[in-house]
């Protein structure tokens, strides 16, 4: 008898979505059956009280599974999975890439295969062993070209649930960019965990703009790449050239801003102040005038005032951003920020987030009313939408062929979409 294919839920970040995909093909390929894998987020205390209702729903749904736990939550703290009765076995984010892993717990998953499969992840020293040929939509594929965080802002456990930086070879990223295009992908998304960082463990060091230029010079049939988070601070010249040159760059940039008030971002331990991600976003939209800015800003760091808050509110009239993504901050147990006294009141933290939002709203809204009567290039996700170069969502009343790239003219927006 056949056993079930395994199934995968998956908490957290694009990249862990990404990693999702790479292990159902290594699953496969090992031959694994009536499993349950969970790939974990450890970004904060929250997420990983998550992760804990997640394994108990999915055991109830799947009493006669093996319930595999993996991803950042699983490497920071294996013990507090370790000790749940649902759990069969905890395995790292160096573990969960490896064939052996697979393979070993398809073939006998209780008997010889260890619990416990978390190693040191300061020690890895590469990333991307396994490269999968796309995810995502039939239209936009995603390609992870870096790992690991150097950095260590004192409100951030993700370095000790992803190691050190680790970079994929440029060669290794065009060729797999070339796949994707021979398979019909209209537009690659670079993706990674500190994707400025991108090649400074190479040799010669080279730059994030140097693999972007590299890319759109040896893909000349790549119609559309785009660039995930990136930390402005890190941006190197060649990326602002092709920000300037490159038409195939879409003009959308997430920022990891993180605040907007230099006491903060010093406690924060940012490598940026506040000028320097106003001037950035100042010169980035100069050299590109349609270029829109996302952004992530957490509300309620630690010895944060009213004051220090009403900078990070300013901040998005100042930056002009469009797309938030808003963090009420929560205490994580092993980074620095959880033992800084003055810790900010819950009810506060709620409301200035909502405040936040509240801006952001008001951008978007903004943006929105100014594309009316633009013609867009739009990349169609699906019969009925799709996505400007500024990721902005444009419905279609007539359907529209899903991965194409179509011309039309934005006609009215509501409910936060464009529409023609």
């Amino acid at each position: 008898m056949v056993g079930k294919p395994p199934i995968f839920a998956t908490l957290g970040c694009r990249l862990n979505a990404y990693e999702t995909e790479a292990m159902k093909e290594l699953s496969q390929q090992a031959g694994l059956d009536n499993a349950v894998v969970v790939n974990t987020c450890a970004v904060t205390a929250e997420a990983v009280r998550k992760a804990r209702q997640e394994i108990r729903k999915l055991r109830r749904e799947n009493p006669d599974a093996r319930i595999i736990v993996t991803g950042c939550a699983a490497q920071t703290e294996p013990e507090t999975f370790t000790a749940m009765d649902e759990v069969d076995a905890v395995i790292g984010n160096t573990e969960k890439m490896q064939p052996e892993t697979w393979s070993g717990m398809a073939a006998d998953f209780i008997g010889e295969t260890e619990k416990v499969q978390v190693d040191d992840i300061m020690s890895v020293t590469e990333t991307a062993g396994h490269l999968i040929d796309g995810f995502g939509t039939r239209s936009r594929a995603y390609v992870q070209v870096q790992n690991g965080c150097d950095h260590r802002c004192t409100f951030c456990i993700i370095p000790y649930g992803r190691g050190n930086s680790r970079s994929v070879p440029a060669g290794v990223v065009v060729d797999q960019i070339k796949r994707l295009v021979d398979r019909g992908y209209n537009e690659v998304v670079l993706t990674g965990v500190d994707l400025t960082s991108w090649g400074a463990d190479l040799p010669a060091q080279p730059k994030l703009g140097d693999l972007v230029m590299r890319i759109l010079k040896l893909v000349p049939d790549l119609p559309r790449l785009r660039i995930s988070s990136i930390d402005s601070i890190e941006v190197d010249e060649n990326l602002m050239q092709a920000i300037a040159t490159e038409r195939r760059l879409m003009p959308h940039l997430h920022l990891s801003l993180q605040h907007g008030d230099d006491l903060i971002l010093k406690r924060m331990k940012r490598r940026h102040l506040r000028d320097d991600a106003i001037r950035f976003a100042q010169e980035a939209r100069k050299l590109r005038p349609d270029m829109t800015f996302g952004a992530d800003i957490i509300a309620g760091f630690p010895t944060e005032t009213e004051a220090h808050f009403e900078n990070s509110l300013r901040l998005v009239e100042d930056c002009d951003l469009t797309w938030l993504h808003v963090f009420p901050y929560s205490k994580r147990q092993g980074t620095p920020a959880a033992k800084i006294p003055n810790q900010v009141n819950g009810t506060i933290i709620k409301d200035r987030a909502a405040r936040l939002r509240a801006a952001g709203e008001r951008q978007v809204q903004k943006h929105l009313a100014q594309q009316i009567g633009k013609t867009h290039h739009i990349l169609m996700e699906n019969p009925h939408m799709g996505r400007t170069e500024q990721f902005t969502e444009v419905t279609f009343a007539k359907p529209q062929v899903e991965g194409d790239i179509v011309t039309a003219k934005i006609t009215a927006a509501s409910d936060g979409q464009l529409r023609v």
